[in-house]
């Protein structure tokens, strides 16, 4: 992991250090010192400022090297514990050795308050040298982590898309493929008009799933309606006044996209799981609320034989919605209806980013 670009840090933190400390330490000697000292003065603790600034940079830097990324935080900080005051007497003693040779001062020994003082001042200039890079460098590996751990969740769902797109396609071929062998035997016109709208409804479903992998490409809602009124006309051929949609979507939401082949699942799960009868037929209702929400209703009138349900439809319409870092979807199950509804996108959300 590299270090974050310290460049202008470098050229102006000690100096801004060195106001601070001119303000809060320092103030008083200028009613005290002449103004050849005051300049000696301040020479010494600007230069000595950018020297320590790089003996703790340098310092800090090799620990991150040789314990490196967030598991090692705890030993890097009990080194730079240990290190900190030996540094700090150090620039302490530097700075007044500098004071002696250049005739500011005529000893090296001060007394003990005066030096408990001035170590503390040294104190705490390297603690906010350890702070600006131990802290930039533990922001920096906690954001590759977050990345890394938000890409490896998003691979996940992703495959798991993948997995559940490969259980899809072969079962929506195959129940038409059924539906097409019994119109054949019963109305062979109906078989041909059946032929043209599934060529029709298979080629929207192999164009949406013919792209990349990763995040779910969206559709407008408007070109998904038109979608899904062909694919009704698969159902009406089959069941006739069996089975009736009901759409009433407000048009200012016709813009707004979803996930591609959405509502043919929806659909497909309630042809599955209820009864259709010419004289007691399914009805499927597909409407907008606030929110914007689309709002997709049936009727339940469930076969009197257990059907064995994956869940693989809204299982991928969840895991689409999941991709896309949206809102979840809801369901709702009573005695008389089933409804789901789903989220309407504006523009395209950002993606889960699965670091």
């Amino acid at each position: 992991m590299g270090t974050f670009n310290d460049q202008q840090l470098r050229i102006y933190g000690p100096f801004v250090l060195f106001l601070i400390g001119t303000l809060f330490f320092r103030l008083n000697w200028y009613f005290e010192l002449s103004l050849r000292d005051l300049a000696i003065s301040d020479l010494i603790s600007l230069i000595a400022g950018y020297v320590c600034w790089e003996v703790a940079r340098w310092t800090v830097l090799r620990l991150q090297a040789r314990y490196p990324g967030l598991p090692n935080t705890r030993r890097r900080l009990r080194w730079m514990a240990l290190l900190l005051p030996m540094l700090a007497n150090a620039a302490w003693a530097l700075r007044r050795l500098c004071y002696v040779l250049l005739a500011t001062d005529d000893t090296f020994v001060v007394p003990l308050p005066q030096y408990t003082y001035s170590l503390g001042i040294q104190l705490f200039y390297h603690g906010v040298y350890y702070v600006v890079y131990e802290g930039g460098y533990v922001l920096q590996a906690w954001r590759q982590t977050y990345s890394h751990n938000e890409q490896l969740k998003k691979k996940r769902l992703t495959h798991q898309l993948n997995q559940l797109r490969t259980q899809l396609n072969p079962h929506f071929l195959f129940n038409s493929l059924n539906s097409l062998s019994m119109l054949i035997q019963e109305n062979p016109r109906q078989a041909e008009a059946f032929v043209d709208e599934l060529s029709s409804v298979y080629r929207y479903v192999l164009r949406t799933n013919n792209h990349s992998e990763g995040t779910p490409e969206l559709t407008t809602l408007e070109q998904e309606l038109q979608f899904i009124r062909s694919y009704f006309e698969l159902l009406k051929i089959r069941y006739g006044r069996g089975i009736d949609l009901h759409i009433d979507v407000d048009s200012r939401y016709l813009n707004h996209q979803i996930p591609p082949l959405t509502l043919q699942l929806l659909i497909e799960n309630a042809v599955k799981h209820n009864v259709i009868l010419p004289d007691s037929p399914l009805r499927v209702a597909i409407l907008t609320e606030g929110g914007p929400q689309l709002v997709i209703q049936n009727n339940l009138q469930r076969k009197n034989t257990a059907v064995h349900s994956t869940k693989v439809g809204l299982t991928t319409i969840a895991t689409k919605y999941r991709l896309l870092g949206s809102c979840d979807i809801g369901i709702c199950e009573d005695a008389e209806q089933f409804v789901v509804k789903l989220p309407l996108l504006t523009t395209q959300p950002a993606p889960v980013n699965e670091p």
